[in-house]
């Protein structure tokens, strides 16, 4: 249930408008080498090059670090195939391990289904469920309990995505937006404008499917992209809620139409035997299937600092593995926040740099298979012509742009805070 909102210490006005801007035409998404291919088992090695969007060496395998004076190191015990550690605000990549290495997402590309189709509809937009809406859900998926010839609001439906990673309600509001196969052009055209160019989207849901990949790195661009808009918010912190039931006439023909609850599958928000809420958590997605194995990306608040924290595929089979592992990498974070150097950026996306009259616009190639990225910038341990002084990348991350959007003016910093972060608890 609710709980008393708290705002971000360094909370900025931005125009969230930036985030959901009219897309470029998009570029075709690469397929994924064997390697990455979800329809097959995943290797256990990186590929050796993979994209640098965001700095040279998050295209590097295994882990890049760059620990200055007094910085603590890494936790020893992570197994994840893939994790990154960013500071969502200014958008520094602390710490990162295969950081690009394409692979399934499972149910955390919900994330970008969310960020892609909220804008679309009023909360309190009504919809009928029809038979022909639920086909096409996996055997096995999680669902929340939507019925045929039942009527949902959006607001329900979107409590079904993010609480219960209801894949009957990503097929209900991918039938409202004209089906699966628009939906899935929409993910990716947004993808592709979010410079999220690891990503290929096959299935809304991310159920597993042949060539549908993600990264650690796109994961994480995906969250801070989504938590712009307060819906996704409130939506990706709320712990339980309560989800409409199946209409029922008494004997007296009298209609009824009673509700169930729901709680949030976010282990790190919600609790669970072996593992607490995590402090100062706010979301944002988990997600478990055959082939991507656990995945999750939180996001969370300390001392007026948040951090987002994507953790793919832990090799650890101890239950709520993706969890602690997520857990351990949060409070490296916050300790390790000003005592090390970044190895990388969350870049912007493609209309915000485009429309930036400053040098960053013009871009760098950063991209694989064809795709290239913009506004990416020079990191610690990246040959510059100046060398990564501390000055110029707070500088860098500081410039603004002045984008023209849907007629109106919007001032989009490359620093983005998260107005008014929501955090909701469990009541005891």
């Amino acid at each position: 249930m609710p709980a008393p909102k708290k705002t971000v210490r360094r909370s900025l006005l931005v125009a969230s408008a930036a985030l959901t801007a009219l897309s470029l035409v998009p570029a075709a998404h690469a397929a994924p080498g064997p390697s990455t291919s979800p329809s097959a088992s995943p290797s256990a090695t990186p590929p050796a090059t993979m994209s640098s969007v965001g700095g040279t060496r998050l295209g590097q395998p295994g882990t890049q670090v760059d620990l200055a004076g007094g910085a603590p190191v890494l936790p020893k015990d992570l197994t994840a195939r893939s994790w990154i550690v960013a500071d969502a605000e200014s958008g520094d990549v602390l710490a990162a391990h295969n950081a690009h290495w394409r692979l399934a997402p499972a149910s955390t590309l919900k994330m970008l289904f969310a960020d892609t189709l909220l804008p679309k509809w009023p909360k309190t937009t009504r919809h009928k469920v029809a038979v022909s809406d639920l086909a096409g859900v996996g055997a096995g998926s999680s669902l929340v309990g939507i019925k045929e010839e039942e009527t949902y609001t959006v607001h329900d439906l979107w409590l079904g995505v993010f609480l219960r990673s209801g894949n009957d309600a990503v097929h209900v509001l991918s039938a409202m937006n004209g089906g699966v196969d628009r939906t899935v052009a929409d993910m990716n055209a947004h993808a592709e404008e979010l410079q999220a160019l690891d990503t290929t989207v096959v299935s809304p849901d991310g159920y597993d499917a042949p060539r549908q990949v993600s990264s650690a790195y796109d994961l994480t661009l995906f969250a801070r992209s989504g938590l712009q808009k307060k819906d996704f918010r409130e939506y990706a912190s709320t712990v339980r809620a309560k989800f409409p039931g199946s209409t029922a006439k008494d004997k007296k023909g009298k209609v009824s139409r009673e509700s169930f609850e729901i709680q949030n599958t976010n282990r790190l928000l919600a609790g669970d035997s072996d593992i607490g809420v995590y402090p100062g958590i706010a979301g944002v997605k988990n997600g478990n299937t055959t082939n991507a194995g656990a995945t999750f990306t939180g996001v969370a608040e300390r001392g007026g600092r948040v951090l987002l924290v994507t953790v793919m595929n832990p090799a650890k089979s101890e239950h709520n593995e993706v969890y602690k592992e997520t857990a351990r990498l949060f409070d490296w974070g916050f300790q390790a926040a000003g005592k090390v150097r970044p190895v990388g950026e969350l870049v912007p996306p493609r209309s915000a740099v485009q429309a930036s009259p400053g040098p960053e616009a013009s871009g760098q190639a950063g991209g694989v298979g064809g795709k290239a990225a913009v506004g990416t910038k020079p990191v610690a341990g990246a040959p510059t012509a100046e060398g990564p002084t501390g000055a110029g990348m707070a500088a860098g991350i500081a410039a603004g742009a002045l984008v023209l959007l849907a007629g109106g003016a919007f001032l989009v910093n490359r620093r983005w805070p998260l107005p008014e972060l929501v955090r909701r608890r469990s009541r005891p």
